[in-house]
């Protein structure tokens, strides 16, 4: 079957993690971050969320390509 979940998930924390990754470096030292005490929840949560999706984004295409071995490893196989 060719529905792999693992594309849309890597491909939205990507993007999510850009966008707060931007977020946490343009509003960084601003006094908002005194709850978090001092911390950059914005850009290490950004950080944080592009890894996540960039490994989602990775194990999805070593699969793809793992499948794709398999099968024409199977039609040499048949043909043999």
């Amino acid at each position: 079957m060719g529905l792999d979940i693992k594309i849309p998930i890597g491909m939205m924390f990507v993007i999510f993690g850009i966008m707060l990754t931007i977020f946490g470096l343009t509003t960084s030292g601003d006094d908002m971050y005194n709850i978090s005490l001092g911390k950059n929840i914005n850009l290490f949560s950004g950080i944080g969320m592009f890894i996540f999706g960039a490994f989602m984004l990775i194990i999805s295409d070593l699969v793809r390509k793992k499948k794709l071995v398999d099968e024409d490893a199977l039609k040499d196989e048949v043909k043999s």
